[in-house]
């Protein structure tokens, strides 16, 4: 039987042709996996290319596709016009690389015009340079180094020429493995060399090769693949990815990394692995909000379009829908106390305790990260607790006096008959731990960083004894809702199956760069598990994002929509663009720019999504998440970012670090939904959190 491949510069190239195009082009695909000998086959053997392989098949007038044709294979390798089609296949070829066995797609070197490098600007402006040799970054290696990272033989001398001007020129030109390990090599980290196989070693089997070339075994495979040309994170998976995926854990495991490095996909592949090799097994995909979860419902459709039974296995929902219709399930539909019933609870008992001195928004902090979370029922429970997350020491004495307070508030919510999330969570979580019958076997949880307590100890009794029951995927640097706590108290310990991923894919190096300044080089968690950003890349160039400080609001709201309005011209849709401010009180100025840039809004919530042809506005809490072509971050004046209003909520000075690392982790979250395009604005004076993100 004959092989039949995809390649991802296929999905890419379908990808840019018209509705009308990709619809002929798919068809022809199709006809071509049910029967590449049919008579009804235009096929023309391109003699001018440099793979003797290469053919091109007809699809109608002007479109063809270029495929690799062997006596046992028939590998999609491109599509586009006529010209265009040909012009892209006499400068490729598929070879096995001679140094990792791997299968690779190679641009022809002495057909590739010569890498433009660009000029610095002062040559630019005219004005003469002092001359000064470029570094050559991979000079000191040899021809055999660079060819253990996947470098094509062909390639090597102008990797070793290769300057801080050219290299990134240079990359585009380069098999995806060979790009990653310049790009670390680059920056000083030394990567790990790709596997090497034997000459007897199937090169498409390699892991290498599985990022690029897809075998599909049948018609539904391969309509999952050409339905979704744009989501090649369906078909192509990186090793590190790939290995995280499928393998077996002895318990809780967790993958971590910046912004952009693919740890949402790794869940959606990882939740439908589970749901295939456990075929009578319930899978849970979750995260801890809804317009998360339905954007994770909306990627699992395009991954498992093919395959449906796999699907119905896999539930979609945000966390908090999980905790509320188990507890309905099993007690009654919860009747949910309001922030406002708590805090007139704390209120009351705090005045009745005469020898309370606590200023009342130490109270609700104290309330919500220690009582309410850990679900302190007894006197004793509060005396004997750690307090983790909180780092205003409390004494014996004042513990006897705030427990006064809090056991009356528990009092007043049991009397009104009135739980809270923690309080559903917590009562779930004990009646799953004395039930072998869990809802759900296995639980893959995105955005992991911002769990609750609660969440997280009803998470532990779901996964029971299973030791692949629990999977977590997120980045500490992006914790903005949760106090720090232990996982490990929880009886998740993720020592020894945390993984951390270090290539980026949707943020610019500039654009990463800038924004990786806001945080520290290494996150820690409350268990020792530590988050290292240091050696992560982003494998695409891009413009320098801007940083501009206004004089006034009007002036800020003008350079905005000019911004937005060259964006527009460069062929940016609007729907590609999000603005993103600190509070809702900020919202105005955003819309003002938006407005002046003759556009439309869309404010992002908890039900409004992106809309086609109008701009993205909201909170940088809604940004999470999301990614945009290009993004706006306005408004990060001096009291706004870091918010003025919540530092005047910290009791104690030793909490005003903990609030500090949030907004930090806010701006960040902002400024890394950008993928191609970033301003960052404020009005003088602006953020102190601008001036660590460099000049």
């Amino acid at each position: 039987m004959m092989e039949f491949r995809i390649a991802d510069t296929f999905t890419d190239s379908l990808g840019r042709l018209t509705a009308q195009e990709q619809k002929a082009a798919k068809t022809t695909a199709f006809d071509l996996q049910l029967d590449p000998t049919s008579n009804g086959l235009s096929f023309h053997k391109l003699d001018r290319a440099k793979d003797s392989n290469f053919w091109s098949v007809r699809v109608n007038a002007d479109i063809r596709i270029i495929v690799h044709r062997t006596a046992g294979s028939i590998l999609l390798v491109y599509v586009d016009h006529h010209d265009n089609a040909y012009k892209w296949a006499e400068r490729r070829k598929i070879e096995r690389h001679p140094t990792t066995g791997a299968m690779q797609l190679v641009e022809v070197r002495e057909r590739v015009e010569e890498i433009e490098i660009v000029k610095p600007k002062a040559e630019a402006a005219g004005v003469a340079p002092v001359a000064k040799p470029a570094v050559r970054l991979f000079d000191n290696l040899r021809k055999f180094e660079l060819m253990a990272f996947g470098v094509p033989e062909e390639w090597v001398n102008d990797v070793r020429a290769a300057t801080e001007d050219t290299l990134f020129d240079l990359i585009e030109h380069l098999p995806q493995e060979a790009q990653e390990a310049l790009l670390k090599l680059a920056v000083g980290e030394k990567p790990e060399p790709p596997v090497q196989q034997p000459e007897t070693a199937d090169p498409f089997a390699h892991p290498d090769a599985q990022r690029r070339f897809r075998v599909l075994t049948n018609v539904e495979e391969l309509r999952q693949a050409l339905d979704y040309p744009w989501d090649k994170w369906a078909v192509f998976l990186h090793p590190a990815q790939e290995d995280l995926v499928r393998r077996s854990f002895n318990g809780p495991a967790r993958v971590s990394g910046s912004a952009g490095t693919g740890k949402t996909i790794v869940a959606l592949h990882r939740a439908v692995h589970l749901a295939k090799e456990n075929p009578n097994a319930r899978v849970l995909l979750t995260t801890f909000s809804k317009p998360l979860a339905n954007a994770l419902k909306t990627k699992l459709v395009s991954l498992t379009a093919s395959e449906p039974i796999v699907a119905a296995r896999v539930t979609v929902k945000p966390i908090s829908s999980v905790g509320y219709d188990l507890y309905t399930e099993r007690f009654g539909q919860p009747n949910l106390a309001s922030a406002a019933i708590v805090r007139s609870s704390l209120q009351e008992a705090a005045k009745s305790v005469e020898e309370n001195g606590f200023p009342l928004q130490f109270l609700l902090n104290e309330w919500m990260d220690v009582v309410d979370a850990w679900q302190l029922k007894t006197w004793e429970d509060y005396r004997d607790v750690s307090r983790l997350g909180r780092r205003t020491r409390v004494g014996g004495k004042q513990r006897e006096v705030l427990w006064q307070i809090f056991s009356q508030v528990r009092q007043r919510l049991d009397e009104r008959n009135l739980v809270t999330w923690s309080d559903v969570f917590g009562r779930v979580a004990a009646a799953l731990s004395v039930n072998d019958r869990k809802p759900f076997d296995f639980a893959v949880v995105d955005e992991a960083q911002d769990l609750s307590v609660a969440e997280s100890r009803f998470l532990a009794a779901l996964a029971g004894n299973n030791p692949n029951g629990l999977f977590f995927a997120g980045d500490l640097g992006q914790r903005i809702f949760q106090q720090p706590f232990s996982w490990r108290s929880l009886g998740l310990d993720v020592r020894g199956r945390s993984f951390t991923l270090r290539i980026n894919y949707r943020t610019s190096h500039q654009i990463r760069a800038k924004a990786d300044r806001l945080l520290p080089n290494s996150v820690a968690d409350v268990d020792g598990n530590s988050e290292s950003r240091k050696g992560t890349v982003s494998i695409f160039d891009g413009p320098p994002p801007s940083v501009l400080i206004c004089r006034t609001v009007d002036e800020e709201a003008v350079s905005v929509a000019g911004w937005i309005t060259e964006r527009l011209s460069e062929g940016t849709r609007p729907e590609e663009i999000g603005v993103f401010v600190r509070s809702e009180t900020e919202l105005k100025r955003a819309r003002q720019a938006v407005k002046a840039a003759g556009q439309s809004t869309v404010e992002l919530g908890d039900k409004v999504e992106v809309v086609s042809g109008s701009i993205a506005v909201g909170t940088m809490h809604f940004a999470k998440g999301l990614e945009f072509k290009c993004a706006v971050v306005m408004a990060c004046d001096d009291e706004i970012v870091p918010l003025q209003s919540r530092i005047e909520t910290v009791t104690d000075e030793a909490d005003l670090k903990e609030v500090y690392e949030t907004e930090r982790h806010l701006l960040y979250v902002a400024c890394t939904r950008a993928r191609d395009h970033l301003l960052v604005t404020a009005t003088d004076p602006e953020s102190e959190f601008l001036g660590d993100m460099g000049p």
